[in-house]
Formats: C-alpha cells, sequence, structure tokens
C-alpha cells in the first residue's frame, strides 16, 4: 500500500481522480482510510493509505450512467 499527501482544498473524488483517473474509485479509497470518512474537505499535509488496485478490472464509470458513446 503506497500514500498520498493530502493538498488543502482536495476532496476524495479529486485525490481518487488524481491516482486513477477516475472520481468513481473515491470507495476504495475512503474504505482504506475509514479514520478520515467525515471530512469532505481536506486540509493539507494529511498522510492517506493508497490501497493498491488494477484499474482495468473497475468501470470508469458507474453502469447506471450507461456507456460513454450513448451519450
Amino acid at each position: 500500500m503506497s500514500s498520498y499527501i493530502t493538498v488543502q482544498g482536495e476532496t476524495w473524488d479529486l485525490i481518487a481522480y488524481r491516482l486513477w483517473g477516475s472520481e468513481y474509485l473515491l470507495p476504495l479509497l475512503l474504505e482504506a482510510n475509514q479514520q478520515y470518512r467525515n471530512i469532505i474537505i481536506f486540509d493539507g499535509g494529511i498522510k492517506l493509505k493508497v490501497p493498491e488496485i488494477d484499474t482495468a478490472i473497475y468501470t470508469p464509470r458507474p453502469a447506471w450512467l450507461g456507456e460513454e458513446d450513448e451519450l
């Protein structure tokens, strides 16, 4: 497991996007950092655990949003 140091003003979805290219993977980040689950907007300098994931097995968009080519 690697780590990530927050920048003031970041949110869970922004961090997930920066790490894995998809804000929809934020539940994985949140699950690894339960002690910070009540934070919405981070202060700078918080060290988060970053789980190692294979982004190829996760869809970049939730199924309920439909396929990107349908838009």
